[in-house]
């Protein structure tokens, strides 16, 4: 009887070295946060005309928040991924489960990166237009509002309540969407991605209001987040935060008068 190698017996626990890969994607994408993520943030509250947006400003503003999306949804996304990665490790046709695992995770990120280059565009025309302070933070209480209120209103909409149904239930999206071979994994990841951003994007906005670099502020939407998907009374949990979004954006507007 032939011994196991100590490389099978590592392949063996291929989902604890995704697991473990998952875990050195997030905590690299907060530590890049923590060092300011490129950007200069102790001059953020002294009256200084805006940065100027040359190419390779606009490439690091890009990283900066592809970099929050890593950190603040990787943690959520995870039970689904791992799941994934299970599911087709037990697949004797599977011939990469690792290789399939991280296409799909990759899938889900690239509908992440599609939205920071969208945060990015948003976040230039705000600026160019003098409603960013240089905390990267709304100085009109009319914008902080507003998004407020359309924030907390999408909490209450049809296409969030889909949405935030397939990323609460990995099984239930995972039944529904399966797809074979490494083209089917990639497919989807980009589905996950998309209902990840169809339910967390209004949510993600709120970072213009509190300040895009605002530690505090993304910190406390990552764990909102992680509660809404993973706590059984998520679906309440939207409704509260809905509310609550309403009413701050009614005071914030109802003061700006």
């Amino acid at each position: 009887m032939s011994e196991t190698s100590p490389l099978e017996q590592v392949l063996r626990h291929d989902r604890l070295i995704f697991a473990g890969g998952i875990a050195a994607v997030m905590v690299l994408a907060w530590a890049y946060l923590l060092a300011g993520a490129g950007m200069d943030m102790s001059m953020a509250d002294m009256p200084m005309d805006p940065m100027p947006w040359t190419p390779a400003y606009a490439a690091l503003v890009f990283a900066m928040w592809l970099t929050m999306m890593i950190a603040m949804m990787v943690s959520s996304a995870a039970p689904m991924v791992l799941l994934f990665a299970a599911l087709k490790r037990k697949q004797s046709a599977t011939v990469s489960p690792l290789a399939e695992a991280w296409l799909f995770l990759g899938g889900y990120l690239l509908i992440w990166a599609g939205f920071s280059l969208v945060a990015t565009l948003a976040q230039w025309q705000l600026d160019h237009a003098g409603l960013l302070s240089m905390a990267m933070a709304a100085t009109s209480a009319g914008l902080g509002g507003g998004v407020l209120l359309l924030a907390g209103l999408y909490q209450f909409t049809p296409l969030k309540r889909a949405c935030l149904r397939y990323c609460q239930s990995p099984v239930l999206f995972l039944s529904r969407y399966w797809r074979p071979g490494a083209a089917g994994a990639l497919r989807m990841g980009l589905r996950h991605g998309l209902y990840c951003l169809g339910c967390c994007w209004f949510l993600m906005a709120l970072l213009f209001v509190g300040g895009v670099m605002n530690l505090l502020w993304i910190v406390g939407i990552t764990l909102y987040v992680g509660c809404e998907k993973l706590l059984p009374a998520g679906r309440r949990l939207s409704y509260a935060a809905g509310a609550a979004l309403i009413g701050a954006g009614l005071i914030v507007l109802v003061h700006a008068t």
